[in-house]
């Protein structure tokens, strides 16, 4: 990760498949900046999910407007389904070129943003912004042992794509990643502002519900199911359907957080050899 100094408005690398470049702050000092795969854009993105020449960021006024260079992948602001096209850029917005998002700082206080972001992304994953694996075991170990000191009930779900290979293998790694930033987005809507959710790892999430029995855990993760299975995922000119497999879990005496991830985890399982698209608990 490569911290550096901050000062003018600029794009920070949240998200890459090419780690070296994580952090890597990018300085919007011309009235035209492009960005793509070729050496003579000013940002050049090491790629094959990002064409030559890619997209462009217009200095307008005090405004930034970008548009898509009718690049393959496509430009995307935030969790727009459109590609972009002269559309302006506000302060924290999440700019997606190809596989590669960058987030866009711009204020009086860039500094202090620029490090906010990079003290942020030792504790979440940039694809989805979701908490990363080492923070959701920290998020986890917290609840339990509040749980344990205050006799609270706990419960965890695990939820997994179905057939996520199949989704890499037809529509590319791309989608892949499109479909996992969409669930990431609509998993958060759903659950209650108590709840701690997180990437798991690779097309896994962790739900962790506070105060939650077993049996509300299922309800909860019934109605996550079916508005997964219901909810057309928008990839290019395609809508995907997707659906997940839940296994719901509840902390019991003496347990720690490792056993109730094993215990959750081992309810996912047996969905997934049920047939998936259902819950086990």
């Amino acid at each position: 990760m490569q911290v550096q100094p901050a000062g003018d408005d600029c794009l920070v690398v949240i998200h890459t498949a090419v780690q070296t470049e994580l952090g890597r702050r990018y300085v919007l000092s011309e009235a035209l900046t492009t960005i793509g795969r070729g050496s003579n854009n000013h940002i050049v993105v090491s790629s094959d999910a990002v064409s030559r020449q890619h997209a462009q960021l217009e200095h307008r006024g005090s405004d930034f407007l970008v548009s898509d260079l009718n690049s393959t992948n496509g430009t995307f602001i935030n969790n727009e389904r459109q590609r972009t096209r002269d559309s302006r850029l506000n302060g924290g917005d999440l700019l997606r070129v190809g596989d590669t998002v960058f987030k866009y700082l711009s204020g009086s206080d860039i500094e202090t943003q620029y490090h906010a972001v990079i003290g942020h992304m030792a504790v979440s994953d940039g694809l989805t912004n979701l908490a990363n694996r080492k923070h959701l075991d920290s998020l986890l170990a917290e609840e339990v042992q509040r749980a344990h000191r205050h006799g609270r009930e706990l419960s965890v779900l695990m939820v997994d794509i179905d057939h996520f290979k199949t989704i890499n293998d037809v529509h590319g790694h791309l989608a892949g990643d499109r479909v996992i930033a969409g669930l990431a987005h609509l998993l958060r809507q759903r659950l209650r502002a108590d709840d701690k959710l997180g990437r798991y790892g690779g097309e896994e999430f962790c739900a962790i519900l506070p105060e939650t029995s077993l049996e509300n855990a299922a309800a909860i993760a019934e109605t996550l199911r079916t508005m997964v299975a219901t909810h057309p995922f928008p990839v290019d000119s395609k809508r995907l359907t997707v659906t997940v497999s839940i296994g719901a879990a509840a902390l019991k005496p003496k347990m720690q957080s490792a056993d109730l991830y094993r215990l959750a985890d081992q309810m996912l399982y047996r969905a997934k050899n049920q047939g998936r698209n259902q819950v086990c608990c």
